[in-house]
Order: C-alpha cells, then sequence, then structure tokens
C-alpha cells in the first residue's frame, strides 16, 4: 500500500529462515529479492545482499564428523577447531564437508545470484583450486578474473606450484591456459615481480621470454662493470634458454607444426644472433670488469651500457672498451667486432673516442687509434682524416697537442682535408704551402681563400705571400 521496495523485507524473512534451519524456504524467499548480475564476469563478488547470505552460510556450516567410537569424539571435535576456519576442512573433491548441505547451499545461491569471481573465489578458499580452475575454463572468463580469483591468492598463499602442477594435470600442453598465462606474465611485469615472472615463464617453458628476464636480472640496478662481473651467470642462463629453444623448434621442424600459440616465437637466425650477443657480452664483462678491478677505469656515465640496449648504448659499449685498456690496441679487437656484429657507425664511434683522448690529453694514443683503424681493414679511404677532423673542433689545445698536430696532419691521405685541418686550427703558412702544390685552377682558388682568412685573422706575413703567388 504504501508503494516501499518490499525486496528488503523477503532479504530479512529469508535470512530469519536461513538461522531457522529452513533452507528451501529462505531459497524461496531470496528468489523475490536477488537477481542475477547483468554481466557474470564483472570483477566484483555480485550483490551486497549475495556476499551477506554467503558470508552467513560459509559462518554456520560445521564440519561434519563420524565418530566410530565415542571416546575419541572429543578429541577429533578439538582437532577439527584447530585444523578449520569454517569450511576448510577437508574441501578436496573427495571431501566429506562437500556433501554438507550448508556447502551445496552456498553453491546454489553462488551459481544462481553471484559473478563468476564471486564462484571461483569461494572455491579457492576452500581449498578447491580444480574445481576454480574448471569453472573458469568452462565459463570462458576473461583473464581479469583469473589474475583476481586464482593467480594472486595462488602466489600470496604461496600456493603457485600447486596451481601450476593442476595448469599440467587439466592440460599438459598448456594451451589451453595460454591467454591466462601470458595475463599473468604481463601482470608481474606491471608489478615488478621479476622473480616469479621468471618462475612462471620456465614453468611454460617460454624460453625466449624466460631469456629476456635473465637479460634484465643482469643489467638492472648495476651501477660497474665490476657488478655485472658478478651477474654473469644470468649470461650463461640467457645461453642455456636459447639454446633450448633452438633444440625444441629443430625437434618440431621435422614432426607436424606444433601450436605453441602462447609462447614468444623467433627465428633460428635471430636465436643465433643473440647467442652471439651474449657471448660477445661476457668477453665484454669479463675485459671491463679487468680493466675497472686495476683501476683503469676512466669513463663514468649515468647509465651502464651494454649490448642488450638500441644502437646508441652499443657505440657507448665500443667507446667505452677501446677507452678504459691499457691502452686503444687492447680494447680494439673486441670493440672492432661490436662494430660489425651489430653494422653500428664506426666513424662516429672512433671519432667519439678521439675526442675524448683530446680531453684526457692522450695524443699518442690518437696515433695508435689511427694506426688500429687503418690497420683493420674495412676502414673507407678518408676515415683518419675525418677522425683527425673532428678531434680538431674540441677546444683543447695544449703545446704537447699542436706539435702531435703537425705529424698527424701531415699524415693525412687528402691534400683538401690537409688544408682543412691547418685552417682549423689557424696555421695559415701550412695551409698555404699544401695550397699552392695543387692543379693550377684549384690551387688559386685555395690561395685566394687562404689570403681571406690572412686579412680576417690581421696576418700580414701570410697575407703577402698569397698575394705574391697569385
Amino acid at each position: 500500500k504504501s508503494g516501499l521496495d518490499p525486496g528488503g523485507a523477503w532479504h530479512a524473512w529469508g535470512m530469519a529462515c536461513l538461522k531457522a534451519g529452513n533452507l528451501s524456504s529462505a531459497r524461496e524467499k531470496f528468489n523475490r529479492c536477488l537477481k542475477p548480475p547483468m554481466d557474470l564476469n564483472q570483477l566484483n563478488h555480485g550483490s551486497r545482499l549475495v556476499q551477506d547470505v554467503i558470508q552467513y552460510l560459509e559462518s554456520t556450516v560445521k564440519p561434519i564428523l563420524i565418530a566410530d567410537d565415542d571416546y575419541f569424539t572429543t578429541l577429533r571435535e578439538l582437532e577439527a577447531t584447530l585444523r578449520t576456519r569454517s569450511l576448510s576442512l577437508e574441501m578436496m573433491c573427495e571431501g566429506k564437508i562437500q556433501h554438507n548441505s550448508y556447502y551445496q547451499e552456498c553453491l546454489f545461491y553462488l551459481h544462481s545470484y553471484g559473478t563468476n569471481l564471486a564462484i571461483i573465489s569461494f572455491y579457492m578458499r576452500h581449498d578447491c583450486m580444480r574445481e576454480a580452475l574448471l569453472h573458469l575454463l568452462n565459463k570462458e572468463s576473461p583473464s581479469e578474473v583469473f589474475i583476481e580469483g586464482i593467480f594472486i591468492p595462488s602466489y600470496e598463499s604461496g600456493k603457485l606450484h600447486m596451481l601450476e602442477n593442476l595448469l599440467e594435470t587439466i592440460d599438459p600442453g598448456l594451451e589451453s591456459w595460454g591467454v591466462y598465462l601470458i595475463a599473468a606474465c604481463k601482470y608481474l611485469q606491471r608489478k615488478n615481480y621479476y622473480h616469479i615472472l621468471y618462475e612462471l615463464q620456465q614453468f611454460m617453458k617460454d624460453h625466449v621470454r624466460a631469456a629476456m628476464t635473465c637479460i634484465r636480472f643482469f643489467t638492472h640496478g648495476a651501477k660497474s662493470y665490476t657488478e655485472l662481473g658478478g651477474k654473469q651467470t644470468w649470461l650463461l642462463k640467457i645461453k642455456d634458454h636459447l639454446k633450448v629453444y633452438l633444440q625444441e623448434v629443430s625437434r618440431s621442424s621435422g614432426r607436424k607444426k606444433m601450436a605453441f600459440t602462447f609462447r614468444k616465437k623467433m627465428s633460428a637466425t635471430d636465436v643465433s644472433r643473440h647467442i652471439n650477443t651474449v657471448d660477445l657480452q661476457m668477453e665484454v664483462t669479463k675485459f671491463l670488469h679487468r680493466c675497472e678491478s686495476s683501476g683503469n677505469s676512466q669513463m663514468t656515465g649515468s647509465s651502464l651500457p651494454t649490448l642488450f640496449g638500441n644502437n646508441n648504448m652499443k657505440m657507448d659499449v665500443a667507446c667505452k672498451v677501446m677507452l678504459e685498456g691499457k691502452n686503444i690496441e687492447e680494447g680494439f679487437g673486441i670493440a672492432f667486432r661490436v662494430l660489425q656484429d651489430f653494422q653500428l657507425e664506426a666513424t662516429e664511434v672512433y671519432s667519439k673516442v678521439a675526442k675524448q683522448l683530446v680531453k684526457q690529453q692522450k695524443y699518442s694514443e690518437i696515433r695508435q687509434l689511427l694506426k688500429c683503424v687503418n690497420e683493420s681493414g674495412v676502414a673507407a679511404k678518408n676515415d683518419g682524416d675525418n677522425i683527425i677532423l673532428i678531434t680538431l673542433n674540441v677546444n683543447t689545445f695544449s703545446l704537447l697537442w699542436i706539435q702531435d698536430l703537425d705529424n698527424l696532419i701531415q699524415d693525412m691521405d687528402s691534400d683538401e682535408n690537409k688544408i682543412q685541418a691547418y685552417v682549423m686550427c689557424n696555421k695559415l703558412r701550412s695551409a698555404y704551402l699544401v695550397s699552392v702544390r695543387q692543379e693550377k685552377t684549384r690551387a688559386v682558388q685555395l690561395v685566394q681563400h687562404v689570403r681571406q682568412l690572412a686579412e680576417n685573422s690581421g696576418d700580414d706575413v701570410v697575407k703577402a705571400i698569397c698575394a705574391q703567388w697569385l
């Protein structure tokens, strides 16, 4: 008559029936006020009313004790009390308590009015992980339900191995779990739980991704190559994972194509290339670790470069190896292999090294660098000249450098580059002497240019010489 919502009254009546133990009457009352959720896969446990019913039923149920002998009844009750938290006693499939009417009543309300997450969480609370997994599969629930309802509770309670065993028992190939396992990996990565992630990837036999996780373990947080020297076991693990992957690929290529839809794929060529990268990184690590231990290390950067980064980082590794040895020649071999293996811009790396050498006033090392570059067998004609020209842009000149510079410029291949170099370090007389040796028309242009520079800089002697020649 008053037009009020009768839902609350029906719910209260239903709860009263439950407390009186009249389960069938409670179902009838609740049927008038409880409604199934619109979306069974929503990430919650359904309406508050349903949760109240389940909570009451779970707190009410008592383990059924079959006593052969009254003498042991009290002891068994005590043991049951210690071992149970509401329904948790013997909740596995064959458990007696699953036949308990209150337990069945919980399942009735959950299946009628609860979400998939509520049903799965109920099974997990009562150690029925297998039932939770089968329900997930049968209902084709999304991966979020797996993460919230099964995966997080499993690793938080230390039951990850149990979960893995059940996944394998239900589907030995793990294919039906692929979507869920990949989602779990992404979740762990977002949370930075890399140790659990690595364990899961090994269980999944996802060797390529496991190798990628090992790369992170190797590089993350290291501030020096001395630290990386102590983490080389991760490099060995990367190689092991990649080799196992190669073996599996070669085994499966002979047979009918295997599904393996969720495991990361990679061509045999790429895997072999990554194994070479790991080998080279081991060599780099040993070399730089030795350099740091002997106190030769001079470069300090914000991040530690490794061969697992982008091309700029790989170039930094090549520079570091050349600069941190006792001399340029000691590290040049490894650096040259880095440049060749990753097809890096060699001239750019050599120029970076040369600039550092000028800043460190190691002028004799520049000559050694040029010697190594020329003897490498793959240097372009003007590589040596370009390195010298680039070093001249570093505004750190000293008397020693100027003396060395003359010798370096005289060793340059191209007269045009020699003139440019002399002009850059303001040796206009030397620039004039090289200019007049050129073919007549070109010589006139070059001498005119030198005369103009001499005039601008107030060098009357060179200006007069140029004017007289012209």
